[in-house]
């Protein structure tokens, strides 16, 4: 049965795309079908990471919401250009990066009851083994559907206040949704913070297990969202946790 994964941040600037890119490249370096759905309408972006330019997004997330295509036609084969192996293929629905395709969005919003038929219309379609939703952040009626369905939410949390307390309301709000396996990932953690204490603190506060730890990360920081990261340095640290977190997410 095809499993889908919710990646989501109470704020942005969390580096959720980055880890929703890394980790679906990783799932599908594995030998499996995998997909990517950016549902971030109001300020896409994952398309950078997998060099998707613009004017060959014909079709995309919005086209399927207006009703002017199936989401699958606005699918895109972004793992020919990346080093999967073992037969893995990797695909991608953007959100619309036009100026005029947001403004619609956010003046007229869209039926959030669309993306759930959309999301199994595009795993039949395309017999996809994972599906990847990359969330807008915070919480809204999009969040919500988008975490209800999920088999499996990370939560990416910066050791920073805020982000501390915008997690524990999300994780709330999972937990009244009745979400099956709810996993953190720490990001951008400062050098000078001992990593497993930092695990063990946040796992024992939240109650739910820490998927993964990421330091922040001078070479993440120069790649600029120009490519995926663990393709482009595939023997790095940051490159061998994003494994470890997509074996877990696999089990």
């Amino acid at each position: 049965m095809p499993k889908v994964i919710s990646v989501h941040s109470y704020r942005g600037g969390t580096g959720k795309s980055n880890l929703t890119a890394n980790l679906a490249t990783t799932v599908a370096q594995q030998g499996y079908r995998v997909g990517v759905v950016d549902t971030d309408l109001p300020s896409p972006g994952i398309h950078n990471i997998f060099d998707l330019e613009p004017e060959v997004m014909t079709k995309t997330l919005n086209s399927y919401l207006w009703g002017e295509a199936d989401l699958a036609d606005g699918a895109y084969d972004v793992g020919r250009n990346l080093n999967l192996g073992k037969g893995g293929t990797l695909f991608l629905v953007p959100s619309s990066c036009k100026a005029d395709d947001i403004a619609r969005i956010l003046k007229d919003g869209y039926d959030v009851r669309l993306l759930n038929d959309g999301f199994r219309q595009l795993v039949k379609t395309l017999e996809l083994d994972y599906l990847f939703i990359d969330t807008h952040p915070g919480l809204s009626k999009e969040t919500f559907l988008t975490i209800a369905i999920s088999h499996c939410l990370l939560l990416i949390v910066r050791p920073d206040k805020q982000d501390y307390q915008g997690t524990a309301v999300t994780l709330d709000v999972a937990r009244q949704l009745n979400v099956r396996h709810v996993q953190i990932v720490i990001n951008k953690a400062l050098a000078c913070l001992a990593p497993e204490v930092l695990r063990q603190k946040v796992a024992e506060t939240y109650g739910v297990p820490v998927a993964g730890l990421f330091p922040l990360s001078e070479d993440i920081a120069k790649l600029a969202s120009e490519g995926v990261f663990c393709v482009r340095h595939p023997e790095h640290l940051v490159t061998q946790e994003l494994q470890a977190v997509a074996r877990r997410i696999m089990e």
